[in-house]
């Protein structure tokens, strides 16, 4: 049973990223690792946001936890995770932050004008090694994928969510 204040939330974790530009990808295939391997509460999405930028908008619309997954330029070394929350975000992205940060930034731009920002912000990263064209990931940021997963379920956790490993992978993991 979920508690009327867990289900009073909408939570949408959100992966950014392009696929066909190395670790660029990263918040995706840590939204599909997500969406492959667990379980969650209706009140929760878990979505692909690829590129779309703007295109996102209405997904905004009622969100009151957005935990975004992405690829972010800090400088530190290939790897290096990354937490930004509330009023971090929209001043880092105000500086060179994600690959595809001008979508992001005016994805937050607009949903705050139009209303709808998310009452709790966060942005759950990695510093990328590589963001040429290529498919597969750079080592470093390839073996940082199921920390990355860690620490989202950690967030969803914070906001008194739990979610569940879904039945076909613990299984699978049990082979």
């Amino acid at each position: 049973m979920i508690s009327s204040d867990v289900a009073d939330k909408s939570v949408l974790v959100l992966g950014i990223g392009n696929l066909v530009m190395s670790d660029d990808g990263a918040g995706v295939r840590v939204v599909q690792q997500l969406q492959r391997s667990y379980t969650f509460p209706e009140n929760v999405s878990v979505v692909d946001g690829g590129t779309l930028g703007l295109d996102l908008l209405p997904m905004l619309e009622n969100v009151t936890h957005l935990i975004l997954v992405d690829a972010v330029e800090t400088g530190e070394k290939p790897g290096t995770l990354i937490r930004l929350t509330g009023e971090q975000l929209p001043i880092a992205l105000e500086t060179k932050l994600s690959p595809h940060q001008m979508g992001l930034k005016d994805l937050l731009a607009v949903s705050g004008l139009m209303g709808h920002v998310p009452r709790e912000m966060v942005l759950v990263g990695v510093q990328p090694g590589s963001i040429e064209m290529g498919a597969e990931l750079t080592v470093e940021v390839n073996s940082k994928l199921d920390e990355i997963v860690a620490n989202i379920l950690a967030e969803l956790e914070k906001t008194g969510i739990t979610v569940v490993a879904s039945p076909h992978e613990s299984s699978r993991k049990a082979v």
